[in-house]
């Protein structure tokens, strides 16, 4: 048995070897023609990943420049080497949570302290450890922390450009989410190389990479390797070589993919069965996913961070160089037309490339052989060649509307816009997908509920669903199943789920939620459904769902949390006190476990646990609302009625609209 599995791997090397180790016959022309029909050799399920240091031993020129480029910064551990940041800073302020952050080396190591004072005291210190750098830079400097394996952003990111710290992205304006933010596959596959994530997990990982490698952009090595180590070779200056993907001699469209992987954030949608691991180069993006964007009437100086491709399809110069250059079947086509690597060379930093580069691509299609000057296309300015800089007026550095303190160039190529046009009033239009001319009625329903729980809580979001979405029949409720679940939890229709559960019948039902999967779509879906008995009532049903979606997604510790909870509502608390144990397992930081787990004492009259419990929670977070109301419950307990006020009452200094812990305090305070 030994003996054969080890054979059959080699004959299929040698198979592969084979179909290319001689240099492919006939014309450039014919063997460029229908390059994009072709199947890289690397695009083979036994194709792997071989790592950036496999590649350098052939390409080591290309790996010294390629390692200082935004790219290869992009991710690593916390050293003082990896960070730009500035340590003599003062601490700052987050007026939403009353609480301080300030960045501080012991050692080697790199730690962040959050703490809150009252009256010139300092009443709660939290110290932690930052595990990983994520960003080059060039911009900014996040940083994370692994729990175990669990991936979470911290509360403090230094943006290079202005030399300050601040609260990472989204962090503002009264979402500060502390030590709590999900790192998960879709954010760690773009900012790094593809890691090993733990299936059945929402943000655990057994291992990450650092930095994004070559085979982001050129696909998995193994067998390109295998090839030169064979003796196989390819005149690369007139034919392709299929067994490893070169961007430069993709077509424009397949090209632009390949870029758009990762510069093209927004609202991803995978397709049905698709992962973030599963492109390649090479491949059609829009076979996995698509990506959507809102669009607004009167918004064109708008733009989020990366957005690059985006932009720079909406310009002039772009749609006509493709227009005219999208069928030309020379090995490298993006020669003729205007694409990312007109400008930018991967293996390259920006920061060595000099602003002419740029200027001289403009130059290419709007100078003049015969003039030596360069005219702007309102011919009311003409400037030396040598002195003209088109990007500073055509592709205006500015602010993107998704992180502060950050300038980068609009790669939307215009004219630049008056100050009339930015004044308009800008109109919601739609959500629009940018990689895909005409997605199907299930991607497009997908991308706004997405759209509602990830951006933007807007309830004509759902709405657009809504009526996107078919559920008469119940074959129609079968091929919406997963975007129906989520789009009626997203509007707390509980009655509407179970009335799907009873038309499909819950047999046939169990039997459809059963796969797991990287985006762990079946396993939300019964998430979605317990969650629907639990808030109806039927708790004997909401167990057998939470579970369910448990055994799916056994890493997901909100999902525990939930089927620890409807344990204790059915009485069955050794089997509640497992989950909820289970969960301080795997994670030591996690403060919903240890609420729950002293709560579930206190009922057990196992005072001297809960209390041990209650504080674990509280030297995470001492506005823990669901916390803080079980330490009043606590304090009534033991009879401490003033103190059980004065908790209540802190609940209420941070959140005066809070009417839970209105009605306790009015009660407490009417008790004789």
């Amino acid at each position: 048995m030994r003996f054969l599995k080890f054979i059959l791997p080699l004959v299929i090397l040698i198979i592969l070897l084979n179909y290319q180790c001689k240099e492919p016959s006939g014309s450039k022309e014919s063997q460029t023609k229908t390059k994009d029909t072709l199947v890289y050799l690397n695009h083979s399920d036994t194709a792997h990943y071989v790592g950036i240091n496999t590649c350098k031993l052939c390409h080591q020129d290309i790996y010294n420049s390629f390692i200082k480029t935004g790219m290869g910064q992009s991710f690593a551990r916390a050293t003082k080497e990896k960070s730009a940041a500035d340590f003599s800073h003062p601490a700052i302020y987050d007026k939403y949570t009353d609480l301080h952050y300030t960045a501080f080396w012991k050692n080697d190591s790199l730690f962040f302290s959050e703490y809150k004072i009252e009256k010139g005291d300092t009443i709660f210190q939290r110290t932690e450890q930052v595990n990983y750098i994520i960003g080059s830079g060039q911009h900014t400097n996040s940083h994370l922390q692994s729990v175990n394996g669990y991936m979470n952003q911290m509360p403090m990111t230094f943006y290079t450009q202005k030399k300050k710290w601040d609260l990472p992205p989204g962090f503002e304006d009264g979402h500060n989410t502390r030590f709590t933010r999900k790192i998960g596959l879709e954010c760690m596959s773009c900012h790094n190389a593809f890691p090993e994530f733990e299936l059945g997990s929402e943000n655990k990982f057994n291992s990450v990479p650092e930095g994004i490698n070559c085979e982001r952009c050129h696909g998995p090595g193994s067998i390109h390797v295998a090839q030169r180590q064979s003796g196989s070779k390819v005149d690369t200056s007139k034919y392709i070589d299929y067994s490893i993907v070169n961007p430069s001699k993709l077509s424009i469209d397949r090209q632009f993919d390949v870029c758009m992987r990762c510069h093209l954030q927004g609202n991803a949608v995978l397709k049905e069965g698709k992962s973030f691991y599963d492109f390649k180069p090479g491949m059609k993006l829009s076979d996995f996913m698509t990506v959507f964007l809102p669009k607004y009437k009167n918004a064109d100086d708008e733009f989020i961070m990366a957005s690059h491709a985006d932009r720079l399809k909406q310009s002039q110069c772009f749609i006509q160089s493709y227009e005219k250059s999208k069928d030309i079947k020379s090995l490298k086509p993006y020669k003729d037309a205007l694409t990312c690597v007109t400008c930018h060379n991967p293996h390259v930093s920006v920061k060595e490339t000099g602003k002419e580069l740029f200027n001289t691509a403009c130059r290419n299609c709007h100078g003049s052989d015969k003039k030596s000057t360069l005219e702007c296309s309102e011919k009311t300015v003409v400037k030396a060649p040598q002195k003209a800089n088109c990007v500073n007026c055509h592709m205006p550095s500015s602010g993107s509307i998704d992180i502060p303190h950050v300038t980068v160039h609009d790669h939307y190529i215009r004219k630049p816009i008056t100050k009339k046009e930015k004044e308009k009033i800008k109109e919601f239009i739609g959500l629009f997908a940018i990689n895909e001319k005409n997605p199907d009625a299930l991607t497009r329903a997908r991308a706004y509920i997405n759209q509602f729980d990830k951006f933007e809580a807007k309830p004509e979001y759902l709405d657009s669903a809504a009526a996107i979405l078919k559920d008469g029949t119940k074959d129609e409720i079968l091929m919406n199943l997963h975007a129906l679940l989520q789009l009626r939890f997203s509007q707390q229709d509980f009655n509407k789920i179970i009335s799907y559960v009873t038309k499909i019948g819950e047999k046939e039902l169990v039997e459809r939620i059963s796969k797991k999967s990287y985006d762990n779509i079946h396993a939300w879906s019964a998430y979605h459904i317990a969650e629907a008995y639990y808030n109806t009532g039927a708790m004997d049903k909401s167990v057998l769902w939470f579970k369910k979606a448990c055994e799916l997604a056994p890493y997901n510790l909100e999902f525990r949390n939930k089927l620890g909870s409807a344990y204790m509502n059915t009485k069955n608390i050794n089997a509640a006190r497992e989950e909820f144990k289970y969960i301080v397992t795997q994670h030591p930081k996690n403060i919903s476990g240890f609420t729950n787990l002293g709560f579930l004492e206190l009922t057990q009259n196992e005072v001297k646990s809960a209390v041990e419990y209650y504080n674990k929670g509280l030297a995470l977070d001492l506005d823990y609302e669901p916390l803080l109301f079980n330490v009043a419950g606590l304090k009534l307990y033991l009879k401490d009625k003033k103190g059980a006020i004065e908790i209540v009452e802190r609940i209420l200094k941070r959140n005066p609209d809070n009417q839970k812990a209105q009605q306790i305090l009015a009660k407490l305070k009417s008790m004789s």
